[in-house]
């Protein structure tokens, strides 16, 4: 069968919103050069005709936007794809990448293609019957600062839990330090949450960080698992998507798992190119099965606005084929000022990360956690 009978055949395809420079020749051209940069990569008269209209992408929608800025809706056949998770960031925006004026905005596929991706095993719904909690946003402590030993992260972790924490992860920097070895951190730490969370009669759930090269980061998820983590901990910007794609897809481990933001700031737009902050934050953690996604704040120390921090929010959480949502997680040294406006602005369906400023409460660990639990509930 050629390529033409089964570009009509195959009705699977990924529609991909790009902005571009104006005015509006300007941003055809554009347009056009990314129809043909995300495919073949050379003019199109390399092809001959009857593979132009398949092959290619096919530009389906133009419009002006602002300040002098389009909108370019794009759409590439289904079967491009060769079901690795580079293959999909490739014709999304390999090549355009290089150009340093274009904007990935958003994407979407058909059912049939969506339907090979696992989404989150959990979602939500899932993290919210584990730590028994329906009906507010959760709080998510972190153990840190990097350099203090297994055994005082644990004693860390049990105020955190005494506190109210539903959620106890690891701070990104903790890998397996000489001073800190992998598995003492999690044996101990694992095994003083849960006993806090029996103690205070609901559990705790506890996120170790495994980011590394593949075979290190298995054998640390299945160690995790065996000894008492009830949660992972993976860096995509460091590891790479696939990497999350293939811990999600593993029934040995099937544990949750988090995504944490480190390096993945590289790839956001700041006014020079790159992909919007839903992308790289919402709708490629949850299509590849992150559980948690965690990006900054608005209002934090790092740059996020009102509008892209919600909109982050929106895109974990809104109906996307069979895929589930996925929980939208907020830091950047939150204190108890910022909370109640994030709250109001974000809904209830968010996490909120707490970690270095509430070591810092005058009142001490607990009473500090405390407050943030009235605080959400008022």
């Amino acid at each position: 069968m050629d390529m033409k009978t089964t570009a009509h055949a195959n009705p699977e395809f990924l529609t991909v919103i790009y902005e571009v420079e104006g005015p509006e020749s300007q941003a055809r051209s554009t347009a056009t050069r990314i129809c043909l940069d995300q495919t073949i990569e050379a003019e199109s008269n390399l092809l001959p005709p009857s593979l132009r209209s398949t092959i290619l992408g096919f530009l389906e929608d133009l419009r002006a936007t602002v300040e002098g800025r389009y909108q370019a809706t794009i759409r590439f056949r289904g079967d491009l794809l060769g079901g690795e998770c580079s293959d999909l960031l490739n014709i999304l925006f390999g090549t355009s990448s290089l150009r340093g004026d274009v904007t990935l905005r958003s994407f979407a596929m058909t059912n049939g293609l969506l339907a090979s991706w696992p989404g989150p095993r959990f979602g939500i719904d899932g993290i919210r019957q584990m730590v028994g909690v329906v009906r507010r946003p959760l709080l998510c402590a972190v153990l840190k600062p990097l350099g203090r030993t297994p055994r005082e992260l644990a004693e860390l972790a049990v105020q955190f839990v005494e506190g109210g924490a539903d959620v106890i992860k690891d701070d990104q920097s903790l890998v397996d330090q000489d001073w800190c070895r992998f598995d003492e951190r999690v044996s101990r730490c694992a095994e003083a949450i849960a006993r806090a969370g029996t103690r205070r009669g609901r559990p705790c759930l506890y996120f170790a960080h495994i980011s590394a090269a593949w075979d290190t980061m298995r054998r640390r998820a299945v160690l995790a698992k065996s000894l008492g983590a009830s949660g992972l901990l993976v860096a995509p910007g460091l590891t790479g998507f696939d990497a999350l794609r293939a811990l999600r897809s593993d029934d040995e481990i099937a544990l949750p798992i988090a995504g944490h933001p480190s390096m993945l700031g590289t790839l956001v737009d700041r006014g020079g190119g790159g992909l919007a902050s839903s992308v790289v934050y919402g709708l490629l953690p949850r299509l590849v099965g992150s559980d948690l996604s965690i990006y900054p704040a608005f209002g934090s120390d790092y740059p996020m606005s009102q509008q892209a921090c919600v909109l982050i929010a929106e895109h974990c959480r809104r109906t996307w084929g069979s895929l589930k949502p996925l929980m939208p997680a907020v830091g950047g040294r939150l204190g108890s000022g910022s909370l109640v406006e994030l709250n109001s602005a974000l809904g209830m369906d968010v996490m909120f990360i707490v970690g270095s400023r509430i070591q810092q409460s005058p009142d001490g660990v607990v009473a500090g956690m405390q407050e943030l639990h009235r605080l959400l509930k008022d």
